[in-house]
């Protein structure tokens, strides 16, 4: 039975709503790490000389929480997308649901529960592996509206991008009109949250009908289906323009399925299939396909892999460092708390904002480029950021530095997915990006060890820590931008004639 219009616009409204306040909260951890600490949250960890102010010990505890919920969220990919793959989106709803409640649970019990587990530590994790569950289960609406299906991803990753506003809201209303407003009240108030997706999911969210991460990353990419045919009701106007080329490319495809009706349909690439990816090799310099048709452990040992994996390695570890550490970073290189902690309220509010503003820049990029030229704007945009955090006593410079990097994160998890989808395909890339990140999660906790070389051996000049992650940033940036360009440059001419030959379909 198909499913009304009005009720596909609820369901893509509710998912948009609980990812706006559950999907990436954890990501806000800057504004919440004041409210943590005017409560007193591991002061215990002072000693009775270091006063009433934030001490060493206390600050690295804090900054750990990040570093472990920013590890689990991007660990918890693979799994997820493999929980989505078999139980469908309704599952996966209801135990993002259900860990929310528990994070919720642990903030809201905190005191009486030091005796047995780290309520904070534990309670800040459960909301990083919620996260996950709830938006990425959302793909599959993208499919709700075929024509539309751009749009919709579009408005569920800024709702991603936004939800870490809310920790940012709450730290306004705690210190400017709620002093009250504790922790424990606000993750009561809170709850409302899950208890609103499981009731979506009871009520409005679809019982089994979905796609897999890898069909949804093809819809996004090609806009055909899983068999490489129009999604249904899609004219195949926004693939393709001309309308005298698509009627014809119809026709084609009709005459083919009349021809060998028996012939199970991904035992042989449709005419629209091959016309669209001979596009999309075309557009994106040769690169698109390039591993297409290889099996996941072949594509991950390839250097397409592991060389990209290099780069998102030290990307993501310095999206996150700096995120946990900013406000001591600029305290060190303005040498004045007034203007650091201007600086660190700027970030708290540009963050959730320069995720939403990106969003049509990022795809005009995409678009319009080859991914070559894609991947060279964030390597350099990665490298200037990184250049901008060096510089000491400039409030100006550093605030550009921070306004760019508040517009790169968002680029560059776009970007990255955008090139699995091209290089690896869309039948391993949820395995295959999914690997990816679980890595670069499991690799960010390096950010804690960070975090203590620059309170300890440094005495919290974080000048010598940004300038190795400056240098390997352009060390394997270079690296990815030869091997691509060499792989191009040697792409035998036969691969380079069918690119050619796709075109003239």
């Amino acid at each position: 039975m198909a499913t009304s219009r009005t009720l596909r616009y609820a369901q893509v409204a509710c998912a948009c709503i609980w990812c706006l306040f559950s999907a990436g909260i954890v990501f806000g951890f800057a504004a919440l790490k004041p409210i943590l600490i005017s409560e007193g949250v591991y002061h215990e960890l002072c000693d009775p000389e270091d006063g009433d102010g934030l001490c060493t010990a206390q600050d690295l505890k804090l900054n750990f929480i990040f570093a472990l919920s920013a590890t689990v969220t991007n660990i918890m990919a693979l799994p997820v997308g493999k929980v989505l793959d078999i139980y469908g989106p309704r599952v996966c709803g209801f135990i993002g649901s259900g860990f929310l409640f528990l994070a919720s649970g642990n903030f809201i019990s905190a005191r009486h529960l030091t005796s047995f587990w780290d309520p904070y530590l534990v309670g800040y994790t459960l909301l990083a592996i919620a996260g996950p569950f709830v938006f990425i289960s959302c793909f599959q609406l993208a499919n709700s509206f075929p024509q539309r299906s751009g749009t919709i991803l579009a408005l569920l990753t800024g709702s991603f991008d936004s939800s870490s506003a809310l920790f940012l809201i709450y730290r306004l209303l705690y210190q400017n009109r709620f002093p009250d407003l504790r922790v424990s009240k606000f993750f009561t108030l809170y709850l409302i949250v899950p208890l609103f997706i499981l009731v979506c999911q009871l009520t409005v969210m679809p019982h089994s009908s979905y796609k897999t991460v890898n069909h949804i990353a093809k819809i996004a990419v090609e806009g055909l289906d899983e068999n490489g045919r129009l999604i249904e009701g899609d004219t195949g106007s926004n693939i393709i323009t001309n309308e005298q080329e698509r009627q014809a490319l119809i026709a084609m495809e009709e005459n083919e399925e009349d021809r060998v009706p028996n012939v199970p349909p991904r035992r042989r690439k449709s005419v629209l299939e091959t016309y669209v990816e001979g596009k999309l090799q075309k557009k994106s310099g040769g690169i698109f396909g390039v591993l297409h048709g290889k099996s996941a452990s072949e594509q991950i040992k390839s250097p397409w892999f592991y060389l990209m994996l290099l780069f998102a390695l030290v990307a993501m570890l310095r999206i996150n460092y700096f995120i946990a550490t900013v406000r001591s970073q600029e305290e060190y290189l303005l040498n004045d708390k007034k203007l650091a902690l201007r600086l660190n309220s700027i970030f708290d509010m540009l963050l959730p904002i320069g995720g939403v503003i990106s969003i049509p820049f990022i795809g005009l990029l995409l678009d319009h480029t080859d991914t070559l030229t894609t991947l060279t704007v964030l390597f350099t945009t990665s490298t200037a950021i990184g250049i901008f955090g060096l510089i000491p006593n400039s409030f100006t410079l550093n605030l550009i530095g921070i306004a760019l990097l508040v517009v790169y994160r968002p680029f560059y998890y776009t970007v990255v997915s955008d090139y699995s989808s091209k290089v690896f395909g869309f039948d391993t890339f949820g395995t295959v990006y999914g690997l990816l990140s679980c890595i670069c999660g499991i690799f960010n906790m390096g950010q804690n060890l960070l975090d203590k070389w620059t309170h300890t051996t440094f005495n919290m000049n974080p000048f010598p820590i940004n300038l190795v992650l400056v240098i390997f940033t352009i060390i394997f940036s270079l690296t990815v931008t030869f091997f691509i360009r060499s792989q191009i440059l040697h792409k035998p001419r036969e691969e380079r004639a069918l690119s050619s030959n796709y075109q003239s379909i």
